[in-house]
Formats: structure tokens, sequence, C-alpha cells
């Protein structure tokens, strides 16, 4: 099992370790959730150093992203970011990512712990354009400082205005005293700041400085559990649970990531998908009756029949109520339709919802 440059920082704060994929994170300090409300109400830091980071490089660099991704990167400016996906040939994903413009030709493209080999593997095998790829997910560390006051609490570490980098953009510059730092207001939280990629040596110095200057601010370390929480309340798919490589852009409402103005791997087929219609789509619901969804619970219709599954569930701790997201049959995924969770053989209520669970 592999250890992030900050593993023994974790274990020296008394947080509960265990195996993510192929990493030894922490899943918690103090609990889920009073780390997730540090996070929705005030700044709370996560180490996802697991994360992989791909460079590519040359005239074609964009070309190749172009063909393997969904979204279209060449409205991509440098210092800009944009979400999108790698479709696997056959309709699924192969991953969720994020694609960062760094200058011209030259791009950073951030994966899934999960996936790093695969991923790499994919588009290498894709890379017919002799674009310089560096798989350089060992030396990077990364650090989502996460919530509404992360630019107050941070804006003493850098010369870069916090405040004046919009959603989804990014600025290289200095950060706790470290230079070339990418700086990216990104997150998986829904709740606001930043993530900061820096060299693995360089990440014991920002983690200490961080958490000195946010002190005032009441900054605590944050677990994956609560990071799991954070995202299910804003709806984000999660890979391994919401999409994977069976499910499709376009049953998973990622749509809005598949742009159909270029051409790319499975373009046709999703475009045919996006006419014509999908069997079934990915939803969000609530509880209506009390209940916590989970994981592979099916879902069913007011008489008994399975017509889902859940994909993600949790009990919220903004709203103190069930909420999962599940794919169903087509015709059960209009909002307000009533469905059941099937929790220990009994249909316990539920309706379909719009995202955002949690409204600010």
């Amino acid at each position: 099992m592999k250890n992030t440059a900050l593993t023994e920082t974790h274990i020296s704060l008394g947080a509960k370790m265990v195996p993510f994929a192929g990493y030894n994170m922490p899943v918690q300090y103090e609990g889920v959730n009073i780390e997730h409300e540090t996070v929705r109400n005030g700044v709370g830091v996560f180490d996802v150093s697991h994360m992989g980071e791909f460079l590519l490089n040359g005239p074609k660099a964009l070309d190749l992203i172009q063909k393997v991704t969904t979204n279209d990167a060449s409205v991509l400016t440098p210092g800009k970011a944009q979400y999108s996906c790698l479709p696997n040939g056959k309709g699924g994903i192969v991953d969720d990512l994020i694609v960062y413009k760094i200058k011209e030709e030259q791009y950073l493209l951030v994966v899934n712990a999960s996936n790093i080999d695969k991923d790499w593997n994919w588009i290498s095998s894709h890379n017919d354009m002799g674009v310089e790829m560096k798989n350089v997910s060992d030396d990077y560390s990364l650090l989502a400082i996460q919530g509404p006051k992360a630019s107050e609490a941070m804006q003493s570490l850098t010369s870069v205005d916090l405040n004046g980098i919009p959603y989804y953009n990014f600025v290289v510059g200095d950060f706790a005293g470290v230079e070339h730092t990418i700086i990216s207001a990104t997150g998986y939280t829904g709740a606001g700041g930043f993530e900061i990629y820096v060299k693995n040596d360089s990440i014991q110095q920002v983690w200490d400085k961080v958490f000195e200057a946010g002190a005032s601010f009441g900054i605590k370390p944050i677990g994956l559990a609560a990071r799991d929480t954070l995202r299910l309340e804003m709806g984000y798919c999660l890979y391994g649970n919401d999409i994977n490589d069976t499910t499709s852009p376009i049953e998973a409402g990622l749509g809005w990531i598949t742009k159909f103005t270029k051409d790319f791997i499975d373009a046709d087929f999703l475009k045919k998908q996006k006419e014509e219609g999908v069997s079934r789509k990915l939803i969000a619901f609530e509880m209506v009756d009390r209940g916590i969804p989970r994981h592979d619970y099916p879902i069913v219709d007011a008489d008994g029949n399975e017509i889902g599954i859940v994909t993600s569930g949790t009990m919220s701790p903004s709203m103190k109520l069930g909420i999962g997201l599940g794919y169903v049959k087509t015709e059960f995924a209009k909002l307000e339709t009533e469905i059941f969770i099937s929790i220990r053989e009994k249909g316990i209520k539920a309706k379909v919802v719009k995202l955002p669970f949690y409204k600010k």
C-alpha cells in the first residue's frame, strides 16, 4: 500500500487510516458530521495527494485531449480548467477528470487515484500523434482547502489575489513560501475554496503554514468520509459508484460535458443516445420516510418491482435526511416521482428531486 508524503502527519493527528485506491488514507479525524460542518461553514483541509497527474506536451496535445475526452478542450485558455470524462469506446466511462491548460501546448490532466494506470494506458493507446506524456502522479502532492472561509484564511500565504480567481480557473504563483504552485479554484465539495498542487518535498511546509494561517478561522484536517458526504450533497458523481465502464455520460446526466461540436471516441454512439433517449437515467432522490439509502440497495416501485439501484447514499449531515443517487428506468426519472428504496426487504418511500440536494 502506498503512503502520501503526509501519511505520518495524519497518524500523529489521530486520524483513522484506511486503505483507499491502494493508498493509506485518513478517513476521519473527529468524526464525519463535525468535519462536514467545518467545511460547509468554515474551512477544512483534505490531503488528496493520491490523485493522479499527467502532463501532456507538444503541438498535438490538444488534438489528443479532444480525441479521448467528451468536453471541448479547445475553449480553454492558459489558467482555465474544465471537468470532463474519458469515454471507453463501448459507451461507458474510463474515468472522470479535470483538464488544466497550463500554457500553449501544455496540459495537466488530473485523474482518480484508483484509475491512474488504467487512464494512463488508455490515453497512451490513443497517442499516435507524438504527444509527450509524463505521469507525474508520484512526484506531486495535492491539498484541497475547502469552505467559505478558505480565501480569507489563506490570503496571508500568497501574493495572488485569491478572491480574484474565478471558479474553474487557476494561477501558478507563490503559496506558503513555495514558488510555482498551482492554486486552483476547484474542489469537489460545493463549499468553495482551492486545490493546491506542490512537489512532495514541499508539502509538509505547506501543510504546516496552512494550519498556522488558518488557526484563527478554526481550520481543521478533514477525512475522505466527509469528502464523500459533501460531494453527495451537491450531487457530484463518484467514479466506481455513480459512473463506471458500464454507464454512459448521457445516462449519468453528464450531457453538459459531452460536446458534439468535435469528433471524439464514442461520439456517434453518445449522440444517438442523446437524440433517441436512454432506457435508464441517474436520478437524485430524498427519503420521504425514515431510512438511510446505501450503495447497491434496490430501488422499487409501489408494487415492489425492481426499477433500479442506488449508487450512492447517506444521511445528509447538513439536511438531516437520507439522500442518494441511483439509476432507474427512464419513466421513473421525472421530478417528484414517488419511488421506494428496498432497505432490509422493506420498501421505504422516497421521491425524485432536483440537484443539488444542499442549497446554500
